[in-house]
């Protein structure tokens, strides 16, 4: 199971931590994915969605 939402493919992304000294060692991050009970086709599923997406109401939610 990939660290990646079903609805938008938001994946984390990479980057650098980098000190006052100027040390570099890398990082990521990663996106703010919640596991949610939603409508998919019609049938109630499990997927994984970022916040952004259950906000922006892009998810049918199975009550």
């Amino acid at each position: 199971m990939s660290r990646q939402c079903e609805i938008c493919g938001k994946k984390p992304q990479f980057g650098h931590n980098i000190s006052h000294a100027h040390n570099v060692t890398n990082r990521r991050w990663n996106p703010n994915l919640q596991t949610v009970r939603a409508l998919v086709a019609g049938v109630p599923k499990r997927i994984r969605v970022c916040t952004s997406c259950l906000q922006a109401g892009k998810v049918i939610k199975n009550v």
